[in-house]
């Protein structure tokens, strides 16, 4: 007689969550698809790319005619002078010495008579130079997109990093820009040591803007009353999200706490966080993180001169490079429904 055989239970199938004793998880909505956009202008920003590399764009007749400079012993070229072999080295990624042997060969070429200044001498203007700011008209009051950014002085590649970990000798410089949501120009810049905070030279962008302001967007580290405050002082409308969790009643000790701060909570707090966004423009804002990875593909991620005060009129003819580009043509782009 053949044995009985045994019925044995199937096992039970128990989520990984429900084995660590949480819930299961939630059904979550897939994220909407990014809207795309099309470029309604391209011929003429393609022109526009060309002529980027144009040298004529750096070296016309007025710069030519004022080479020299009147001025005592040391002094024979004019800031314009130092200004355009500078620019030079920064859009093409030359050496100061790559910089003197490349203005040699294009003068002689163009057949230019002028004389190209000793490698020392860009080194030792750029510590006391001042870059110029070119006027710009301005079309009504600005709308303006605030942020910062990193630039690496010190320190290993990104690979290195990765693969055996950052070493001691890591330094940084922080780049504060005031973006025209409008146009793409940079109005105004600050370059920092990276332990600076953001909302400690908003004060100084929107002095160096000397143009009315309509509305500043920024992140919310911004989000203080100072910076509220500030922009108020300007005339300006602070766009601004305030952290979670922040109060609508301001604190005791300050009494005369903006009530623009006030009345984005309150606001929040009745519409939700994404429809406050949209109600008050603050996607433009992104804008100004765009600036900052033009000026990281354009001119770099890193500075090359070692001294504080070259780092600063390094990081300033950068931002006059880029506002140069800006001028010969931006993109026109509409989304595709």
């Amino acid at each position: 007689m053949a044995p009985r055989s045994r019925k044995v239970p199937a096992p039970k199938v128990v989520a990984p969550a429900q084995k660590r004793g949480r819930p299961a998880p939630r059904y979550r909505r897939p994220p909407a698809p990014k809207p795309r956009y099309r470029i309604t202008n391209w011929r003429e920003y393609n022109d526009a790319l060309v002529r980027r590399g144009s040298i004529t764009l750096w070296i016309d007749e007025a710069m030519v005619a004022g080479w020299r400079a009147s001025g005592g012993r040391g002094w024979r070229y004019s800031d314009q002078a130092i200004v355009c072999a500078l620019s030079l080295r920064a859009v093409f990624g030359l050496t100061l010495r790559q910089t003197q042997g490349f203005l040699h060969d294009l003068t002689r070429l163009l057949g230019l008579a002028v004389e190209v200044p000793h490698y020392s001498t860009f080194s030792r203007r750029a510590a006391t130079l001042a870059v110029p700011k070119p006027a710009r008209p301005v079309d009504g009051p600005l709308h303006l997109a605030v942020d910062a950014t990193g630039l690496k002085v010190h320190g290993e590649g990104e690979w290195k990093v990765r693969v055996h970990g950052a070493g001691k000798r890591r330094v940084w410089r922080k780049l504060h820009l005031a973006v025209d949501t409008r146009t793409g120009m940079l109005h105004a810049h600050a370059l920092t040591a990276s332990e600076a905070s953001d909302g400690g030279r908003l004060e100084d962008l929107l002095a160096a803007v000397g143009a009315p302001i309509e509305a500043v967007c920024a992140d919310k580290a911004y989000d203080s009353f100072d910076c509220h405050d500030v922009i108020r002082a300007h005339g300006a409308r602070p766009v601004i999200p305030p952290r979670k969790g922040a109060a609508i009643r301001p604190p005791q000790n300050r009494p005369d706490a903006p009530p623009t701060r006030r009345e984005a909570v309150a606001r929040m707090a009745e519409i939700g966080r994404k429809a406050w966004k949209i109600e008050t423009g603050y996607h433009r804002r992104s804008l100004a993180e765009t600036a900052m990875l033009r000026y990281k593909v354009l001119i770099g991620p890193s500075l090359r001169s070692r001294s504080f005060d070259r780092q600063k009129v390094e990081a300033a003819v950068a931002v006059r490079c880029i506002n140069r580009f800006t001028e010969l043509g931006m993109p026109h782009s509409v989304p595709i429904t």
